[in-house]
């Protein structure tokens, strides 16, 4: 079975709502910032090396940006980029890992997405990365091995998981050993073996998605501190490596709050990361997760943009 999916209707969980038309922004520094229908005629996204992604869980950006308790987080957003008028696409997660890896939500009536086992067979970013003859790998904490493709286990999540769902995925054994436990992330930093893209995912005890390991109960301060010391010693020795100088680290929450349905999935934190950032740049220009993909994509120089990634807006003005 196959999920059909589509820009034009984003499911929540708790409710439905449409999207409506992006408008322009400007940036802090008071300079004219990309256009919201994503179609200007030359990109200025540079040339990366590696492109990471961190995705983080269920927490609206008022909860995140200016929090004493995500100091670490918080101080790459003022010494980086900040988007300030970032939006998610639904609620609830799947199909806003799908709007990053494929360029779309779903358009499934009545299917609760966090169940469902299928096969998603659009063109997306396995694809896109394989054509151009670019390297892989989502890197999920808790998954138990490599290439696992299975159901929910332990504090792995397998709807935090949207490449499982990928027919390229499923149907190629090479492209399933892409699918790794976190613990090979180290590894492959010191070992000099990164692949072209990251797409990095911490298990429900650290993406704020849960409370931490060991505690029952907890408050939203204790989720997004656990959450935020788990993106300084892991993504810490990533950006200050030497394997860092010319790449870019996007840090990203899925969805905001259940309760905040802007543009469906509520305004989330969007934090981008690189040497060649501008330094303390804020945008108020309006973006989608699929503007994510497009400037990872664009950043390797890969010319097919899944689903809406191709018309997004772009994110060049972050840049030097």
């Amino acid at each position: 079975m196959k999920i059909k999916l589509g820009r034009g209707i984003v499911f929540c969980w708790i409710a439905v709502a449409l999207h409506s038309g992006c408008g322009g922004g400007s940036s802090s520094n008071g300079s004219s910032s990309s256009s919201s229908s994503g179609t200007s005629a030359v990109s200025t996204v540079p040339h990366f090396t590696h492109v990471f992604i961190v995705v983080e869980e269920n927490h609206s950006y008022g909860s995140v940006i200016g929090n004493p308790s995500m100091p670490y987080l918080n101080g790459l957003a003022t010494a980086n980029g900040l988007a300030t008028e970032y939006f998610a696409d639904a609620h609830p997660s799947l199909p806003n890992y799908f709007e990053l890896t494929v360029g779309e939500g779903t358009s499934i009536t009545g299917l609760q997405l966090d169940s469902y086992n299928g096969v998603v067979s659009q063109d997306n970013v396995v694809r896109a990365l394989t054509t151009a003859g670019k390297s892989w790998k989502t890197y999920q904490e808790g998954l138990p091995s490599v290439g696992y493709l299975g159901i929910d286990t332990g504090t792995y999540l397998q709807h935090h998981d949207p490449f499982v769902y990928f027919s390229d995925v499923q149907n190629s054994s090479s492209q399933a050993s892409n699918v790794v436990p976190f613990t090979q992330f180290a590894t492959d930093l010191s070992g000099g073996t990164l692949p072209d893209y990251s797409f990095i995912v911490p298990d429900v005890n650290n993406d704020a998605h849960n409370c931490p390991a060991g505690i029952s109960s907890c408050s939203d301060t204790q989720m997004l501190a656990a959450a935020d010391q788990w993106l300084s010693a892991n993504m810490g020795p990533l950006v200050t490596s030497s394997a860092f100088q010319n790449s870019l680290l996007i840090i990203v929450f899925d969805e905001g709050a259940l309760s905040d349905l802007q543009y469906a999935g509520g305004q989330v934190a969007a934090v981008i990361v690189s040497p060649l950032a501008k330094a303390g740049y804020k945008s108020t220009t309006h973006y989608e997760h699929a503007s994510s993909l497009r400037l990872m994509l664009e950043g390797l120089r890969v010319t097919d943009l899944p689903g809406a990634a191709a018309t997004a807006a772009d994110m060049g003005e972050f840049f030097k």
